[in-house]
């Protein structure tokens, strides 16, 4: 990092300023950022540390996650194999690493799908209203009558417990929120100074729902995917603890607790705990990063 020095003024005997490197105001505002909101400095930390440690669980896990070893079955924690064992032999902690990869890439997948599905059909409807916002309304209230992971169940049992299948059975469930959430914005936005002047001066229909009303009222739903991330990764598990979902012998988390949930009595609590804690932290970090982006909304809002 290069300071600079700024020049002395004609006969002036003060000794020359110091001018702080380009970035530096940069980095002072991240830091004021940071201790400002701690919800932002602990979940990033953790959604850094989750990222990173899905990546070395997928491209170097200390043992290959499906690799069956039945004379080393239920062993317990130590050194070599720092979680031990399940029932078939295969290291926990080379599952642990690689289902955390599986439930993040889903919760990801599933909070942007929504995200998209949701912000357009809930632009359309709040944006053009009349008897179409009517229809879609009454649908997203039959659908939201259903809590969001018994709907999930129901779409998920009926599809088939596939990957692909759960994602969209998630999905499904997660977009009336969204969409709700847009739609709101869009019916305080759609009469702003900006979208009566596009209109003005001829802006045809879809380019001032795109450019001008979405971009402005997109806000509080991005907000919501950031939390719904965790959600999924909650849905998905459970989905799988349940049989549903995700299949053995995919080292999936919530498939990982299943499997080992009947060894907790006879002590060998390793097998199920350890997945446990890596949804709860994976899920800690989405939501301390939904609060952080709910904290700065408002604070643009007031």
């Amino acid at each position: 990092m290069r300071w600079t020095y700024a020049g002395l003024s004609a006969g002036s005997d003060s000794p020359p300023e110091i001018l702080p490197p380009a970035g530096a105001g940069r980095l002072a505002r991240v830091r004021t950022e940071l201790k400002s909101h701690p919800n932002l400095a602990f979940g990033g930390t953790l959604a850094a540390l989750v990222v990173a440690v899905a990546v070395v669980g997928r491209l170097a896990p200390p043992d290959n996650p499906l690799a069956i070893n039945a004379g080393h079955a239920l062993a317990s924690p130590g050194p070599g194999r720092w979680f031990g064992t399940d029932q078939f032999g295969r290291d926990v902690l080379s599952r642990v690493l690689y289902g955390i990869g599986i439930d993040v890439l889903i919760g990801l997948t599933v909070a942007a799908l929504a995200l998209i599905a949701g912000s357009l059909v809930g632009l359309v409807s709040g944006y053009l209203g009349g008897w179409l916002d009517d229809i879609v309304m009454r649908v997203v209230d039959i659908v939201m009558s259903f809590p969001s992971f018994l709907l999930a169940l129901s779409i998920a049992v009926v599809l088939g417990n596939t990957l692909p299948n759960v994602v969209v059975a998630v999905t499904i469930a997660y977009v009336p929120y969204i969409l709700r959430l847009t739609r709101s914005s869009v019916l305080s936005v759609r009469s702003a100074d900006y979208v009566l002047g596009a209109r003005a001066v001829g802006a045809s229909r879809a380019r001032v729902m795109v450019l001008h009303v979405l971009p402005n009222a997109a806000g509080a739903s991005v907000v919501q995917a950031t939390l719904m991330s965790g959600w999924a990764i909650l849905d998905v598990s459970g989905l799988s603890f349940l049989g549903v979902g995700i299949q053995p012998p995919s080292p999936e988390l919530g498939v990982q607790v299943a499997q080992g949930a009947s060894y907790i009595t006879s002590g060998q609590w390793w097998v199920s705990v350890f997945p446990g804690v890596a949804i709860i932290l994976a899920v800690l970090a989405f939501n301390f990063l939904g609060d952080y982006a709910d904290d700065k909304l408002r604070g643009q809002g007031s």
